[in-house]
């Protein structure tokens, strides 16, 4: 959705957008970008296909705004979870 919408506020010739998720779990010791090294992690693997007559420059600058975006801010940022029963 923040794509679509940087792309029409942009005027830019996005047609439409296809996000391909996959989720696993690997250990720590098995990622080499990752800083934690015990354990198990979760890693999403994603795929953004835009269909449009975009250019490099733009179809560059749209992804760059999908790693900017609040969904994928709060998967990489430290998440606390709390819990209470009511």
């Amino acid at each position: 959705m923040t794509v679509a919408l940087y792309a029409r506020r942009k005027e830019w010739p996005l047609e439409d957008i296809t996000v391909r998720l996959q989720h696993t779990r690997i250990h720590a010791s098995d990622c080499a970008e990752c800083e934690t090294k015990d354990g198990m992690l979760d890693r999403i693997d994603r795929e953004i296909e835009l269909t449009g007559a975009l250019h490099d420059e733009q179809r560059a600058r749209l992804l760059e705004i999908a790693e900017r975006c609040p969904v994928h801010r709060t998967l990489t940022s430290e998440v606390v979870i709390r819990s209470r029963l009511v």
